[in-house]
């Protein structure tokens, strides 16, 4: 008896952004809400057909700016006021205006790398292999097709139903199962360790 084989969800193939998005529309009227599109160009309005939510990107960008600014004007703070105190010239300590080019420099500096690492975290990135990416028909999703994939995560996705739903979806081209796992390569028959026979005529 053949293993069931777990699935990462159903996708169908589109020819146009139209028809992408009267699926896409019709699945969220269904009360699917684990899907996601797949195009080869940035198509305005899917993000908000799929229900995405807005990118906490910009939040953690504003915290780790200024948690770079703060800490490049304490740093100095520190040096100049506490840790090695000169007066030169009568001027005060705590002469911040002289510490706003490393704070701001510091400043973009750790907003750039929170920009940087976070988009990675909340993307899921790095992810050398991808389910889809099992699927031939997916390698088009970055040439001239469209693809709009329900994920096994749902709370109602059933296989059955799921794949006769994306069926019915108007001028699609087709729709595929996608395993989770790679497709096992089949094994190679080990060599005999058998000792050869001689046979005497």
């Amino acid at each position: 008896m053949k293993p069931e084989t777990k699935l990462f969800g159903v996708m169908a193939e589109f020819d146009s952004v139209d028809a992408l998005f009267a699926a896409t529309r019709r699945a969220r009227q269904a009360g699917y809400r684990e899907m996601d599109a797949y195009t080869p160009y940035a198509v305005e309005g899917l993000a908000e057909e799929l229900g995405e939510r807005k990118t906490r990107v910009p939040l953690v960008v504003l915290i780790g700016g200024l948690v770079g600014a703060g800490a490049g004007f304490l740093m100095q703070y520190w040096t100049m006021a506490i840790d090695y105190p000169f007066n030169a010239g009568g001027r005060p300590l705590n002469s911040w205006p002289a510490y706003v080019p490393i704070a701001f420099e510091m400043l973009i500096l750790v907003a750039s790398f929170s920009a940087f690492l976070s988009m990675l975290f909340m993307n899921d990135l790095p992810r050398p292999h991808h389910p889809l990416f099992s699927v031939p028909q997916f390698a088009r999703a970055s040439q001239d097709r469209f693809f709009l994939c329900i994920e096994s995560t749902d709370p109602q996705f059933d296989p059955e139903r799921t794949l006769e739903f994306l069926s019915g979806s108007a001028s699609h081209i087709g729709v595929v199962e996608v395993p989770m796992d790679l497709p096992s390569a089949p094994k190679e028959a080990e060599p005999s360790k058998q000792k050869p026979v001689a046979v005497m005529s």
